[in-house]
């Protein structure tokens, strides 16, 4: 059946008794005919049975007539049945309707129950780059739908910066509810603090805890005396985590004993032990001392206990945090190793330097969170002829890579030698890690490249291969390298 024939068969079934036969022809007609066909599709867009309804609604769409469509469409996304409504605004979307009705129409659309023509309205507003309703908008905030209020703080942000949906921001911080008032605290700059200044305190009795959530977040460098009798009477996890967050901050002392009371509970307790870390005091360090000796505490909170102790530089912090490597749970071993690393980047002393290294390469050679524990060696040069046994003798590819890693491109030239030889290395994130090494030595003054031309070979057959990140190291090592001595420079460049 030629186009013509299948044109011709669908307006006659748009004549059918049948609500079934009519709908099929509405949507056939959209997908076949031409832009002429638009006065049939608009004649169904008044049928009785929706169905029929919202399929001539996306036919307008396709056919692409704006004329013809523009006014059916903007009296459908009014149309009682959401189907009618969704295909109406779909086609609009479709056809770039961009005039006053149509735009009223997405308006309106803001406050529709179905959620996918509160996405629709929201694309098509951001699309005609118009707030629509600055009340409505906002008030998508506090949608439950998480597409829905992403689309909607977008076009928010999109906005803010005119008087009406400003103002309606600064209100609903002011006087909304739950999660709308949150995201509009959130959304507002730090300097309208003082503005907000009245309703902040109440916010913090407020029954949302999302809302006392956003309120200590804004109150987190003012008003210590207020965050302090707030978190003396919070009772749920996630608003103390929250305070417990902005007053450690300040490393105010006050939050030591609501810390401590904190610490036992596994959605707060991760941040008890960082606010008690927080606070230059004997006191908080004693006590970050028995959380992590305490098995009772969850392993997130015990883990982030390694990390302040680590971060405090505390004269015993090595030798607390060296026996938990061995420990079985993983967040604990990981919490000692980045609190290791805090004290190597803070600078260990003399005699903690090569117990420190000892430990961490033995921890690396075994396997275990391979690139944590080289984090944490990094800038550890005690452990710089392990780290290069492993480089050349490690069986596990993933520790030869971490290791090739932590060598500094400084010039030496076994480590060079290390280099070259992890370009043909079976494990690709080696051959990876030794084309990065290459683009670092390249940037020294070593001299030239022994057996320059068979790396760049090597580097060019690299460049080619499967792995985008190889290639890309490849190519970044061959450029950074330069030409060979005495060839040809390439007249592109």
């Amino acid at each position: 059946m030629t186009a013509e024939h299948q044109t011709a068969h669908f307006l006659r079934e748009l004549q059918s008794p049948e609500p079934d036969r009519r709908a099929a022809a509405a949507k056939g007609l959209g997908s076949t005919g031409r832009p002429e066909h638009a006065a049939a599709l608009v004649r169904a867009a008044d049928d009785p049975d929706a169905r029929v309804r919202a399929a001539a609604a996306r036919g307008l769409g396709r056919l692409g007539d704006r004329q013809a469509a523009a006014r059916v469409l903007v009296r459908l996304m009014g149309d009682p049945q959401p189907d009618v409504r969704r295909g109406a605004s779909l086609a609009a979307l479709r056809l770039g309707l961009d005039d006053r009705p149509a735009t009223e129409a997405y308006t309106r659309l803001l406050r529709d129950p179905d959620r996918h023509l509160r996405i629709n309205a929201l694309t098509a507003l951001a699309a005609l780059d118009a707030p629509g309703d600055p009340a409505a908008l906002v008030e998508l905030l506090g949608d439950e739908d998480p597409l829905v209020w992403g689309h909607a703080r977008n076009l928010v942000y999109q906005w803010q910066g005119t008087p009406a949906v400003r103002a309606e921001v600064v209100r609903t911080a002011r006087e909304g509810a739950g999660a709308a008032r949150a995201r509009a605290l959130e959304m507002l700059p730090a300097h309208c603090g003082e503005r907000l200044l009245d309703s902040l305190l109440t916010g913090l009795r407020d029954p949302s805890a999302q809302v006392r959530i956003a309120v200590a977040r804004r109150l987190s460098r003012t008003n210590r005396d207020v965050l302090a009798a707030a978190l003396d009477g919070e009772h749920d996890p996630q608003v103390a985590a929250g305070l417990l967050a902005a007053l450690g901050e300040q490393g105010d002392s006050r939050v030591i004993g609501p810390a401590v009371r904190w610490l036992g509970d596994p959605v707060a307790g991760p941040d008890a032990a960082r606010a008690l870390g927080a606070v230059p005091a004997e006191e908080a360090a004693e006590h970050l001392r028995t959380a992590l000796d305490d098995r009772a505490l969850s392993g997130p909170t015990r883990a982030a206990a390694a990390v302040a102790i680590g971060e405090s530089g505390a004269w015993d912090a090595v030798w607390q945090l060296l026996p938990l490597l061995d420990e079985a749970d993983a967040d604990l071993r990981g919490g000692a190793l980045d609190g290791l690393g805090a004290l190597v980047d803070g600078g260990l002393r003399l005699w903690e330097r090569h117990p420190v290294a000892w430990a961490l390469t033995a921890h690396l050679a075994d396997g275990h969170d391979v690139w944590r524990t080289r984090d944490a060696l990094d800038g550890l040069s005690q452990a710089l002829p392990a780290v290069r046994r492993l480089a050349d003798r490690a069986s596990s590819g993933e520790v030869r890579a971490a290791a090739l890693s932590l060598l500094a491109p400084d010039g030496t030239v076994g480590d060079l030698r290390r280099f070259v030889r992890g370009l043909d290395d079976p494990y690709e994130e080696v051959r990876h890690r030794a084309a990065l090494g290459l683009v670092r030595w390249a940037g020294t003054d070593a001299g030239p490249l022994p057996d320059g031309a068979a790396v760049r070979a090597r580097l060019a057959v690299l460049a080619s291969d499967a792995s985008p990140r190889l290639r890309r190291a490849a190519a970044d090592a061959l450029d950074a390298l330069g030409p060979a001595a005495g060839a040809p420079s390439d007249p592109r460049r």
